[in-house]
């Protein structure tokens, strides 16, 4: 089940919303719970036991965490908490990386090892990264181990966000699952961040995203490098605005059923340099491997070499939390190496030239990670940026670049606009002026929303978020 979907709007959650208003408080993370299993079992029912199990091993992880803690045996809170964290990347890596491992070791060994693909279950990535900084966070004393285990399996599956994120730490939303406003108002500023994130999705990232597969199709044989460009920014456009728009839609149902989810976007496409992109993309993800990883690994202390080990270690996991590919990781690298640059070498240089020449500069280098990002390998991904600088493709224009150019400019000077802040600012600033019209003004926008929307869902396929695969 997918948010942008005729059942989810129109039947699920109507359904959910109407439970959840009616009953009293003590029975809103139970039917919270219940609709969360739902939505996960409607489309992977085999998973849901999965995450069942994830959801019962870090419960009583936590409340053994916390009886350590309270006896001041804090030698078996860490066994307790590294065991924990075991259990969880093992589960996690066995299903993300089970057959890439097989893979590459059956190519280099002169026998083969027989394995079969398995099937990943969807928003593992984030679920487990959910349990992992729960259990953490107790072990360091940062929050109270949970002993309600509907309150703690709410959490854990929470549907607004359990199959793309936010990854919601329990530290942020431990007070709201006990006590957490419900108000008309709050449903009112949720329905504007769903529908916003819902206009993301269906009117410009399906559309945006078709050109980009139209392009792929072609092969790199047959594009010249105006195509390969334009099938480059279709996807960098596509990937922002499916994403973005999930993650707003989250947030809008989060404050629908009383919950504060942290942002995961923040015009990441006009950031100046590779380090402001990577503090407004992907947020979330950002901050916990900072939390996580890069802090305990020791950060910036310890010198230069130390510092740059550390930010490598956490930008080939950050590829590999991604996707079990070698592009991923290769990706990874790539921003790591980038990020040193800047931090190590750039820094003052970048700080002294003109803002579009930083914005210029910083663009390129993210379509060119977005191309190792959407290639199945890496010598496609080499083969694709060598076609968008006419090397063995058909050239540097012809005549199907042409028509792409002129069908899809309109779309994506809008998808370029409205990537930026001036759009969401003018149409928020709508609905909460003082004068009575222009709030009606802002509420006929987002109800012609709703409806073009709904229009094209009607009509459309399956069409899942692109991080639904990870």
């Amino acid at each position: 089940m997918i948010f942008s979907s005729i059942f989810f709007i129109f039947v699920f959650l109507p359904i959910v919303l109407i439970l959840y208003y009616i009953v009293p408080f003590a029975g809103k993370n139970l039917v919270l719970l219940i609709a969360s299993l739902i939505f996960y079992a409607w489309g992977e029912p085999v998973y849901v036991i999965l995450m069942l199990l994830s959801i019962g091993i870090n419960f009583v992880s936590g409340m053994e965490l916390e009886s350590h803690i309270n006896a001041g045996n804090m030698a078996k809170a860490k066994s307790a908490c590294i065991v924990t964290a075991v259990i969880n990347f093992l589960i996690l890596g066995f299903y993300k990386y089970y057959g890439f491992v097989i893979a590459n070791l059956n190519a280099v060994l002169p026998f083969d090892i027989p394995y079969k693909e398995l099937a990943l279950p969807i928003g593992i990535s984030f679920y487990t990264f959910q349990t992992m900084s729960y259990v953490i966070d107790v072990y360091r004393g940062k929050v109270k181990a949970q002993h309600d285990l509907v309150a703690f399996g709410a959490y854990v599956s929470m549907f607004p966000q359990l199959i793309a994120g936010p990854i919601v730490r329990y530290s942020d939303v431990e007070r709201q699952l006990r006590k957490r406003t419900i108000s008309w108002e709050r449903f009112g500023e949720g329905s504007v961040w769903f529908l916003q994130g819902l206009g993301k999705k269906v009117l410009i990232a399906n559309n945006i995203g078709s050109i980009y597969e139209s392009v792929a199709a072609l092969g790199v044989p047959q594009m010249s490098a105006l195509t390969a460009w334009i099938g480059c920014f279709a996807y960098t456009m596509q990937i922002y605005f499916d994403f973005g728009g999930y993650s707003d839609m989250a947030v809008g149902l989060g404050k629908m059923l009383g919950f504060d989810f942290v942002r995961n976007f923040d015009y990441p496409y006009i950031s100046k340099s590779i380090t402001e992109f990577w503090r407004r993309w992907h947020i979330s993800l950002s901050s916990w491997f900072k939390e996580y990883v890069y802090i305990p690994l020791g950060g910036n202390r310890g010198g230069t070499i130390k510092a740059i080990r550390n930010l490598m270690v956490v930008w080939v996991l950050t590829g590999l939390w991604h996707g079990a590919a070698w592009n991923f990781i290769f990706w990874g690298l790539y921003y790591g190496i980038i990020l040193c640059v800047e931090k190590y070498v750039l820094g003052e240089v970048l700080e002294r030239l003109p803002n579009a020449a930083r914005h210029v500069y910083t663009m390129l280098l993210v379509m060119f990670g977005w191309v190792l990002f959407f290639s199945p390998s890496m010598g496609g991904a080499l083969s694709y940026i060598g076609a968008m600088f006419g090397i063995g493709g058909k050239g540097l224009v012809d005549m199907t670049g042409f028509y792409y150019l002129k069908s899809s400019l309109m779309l994506g000077i809008i998808a370029a606009v409205g990537s930026g802040p001036f759009l969401h600012r003018k149409c928020s600033e709508l609905l909460w002026r003082e004068e009575r019209y222009m709030q009606a003004a802002g509420v006929v926008m987002y109800a012609g929303i709703f409806l073009i929307c709904t229009a094209y869902l009607v009509n459309d396929t399956y069409n899942p978020f692109l991080y639904f695969r990870f």
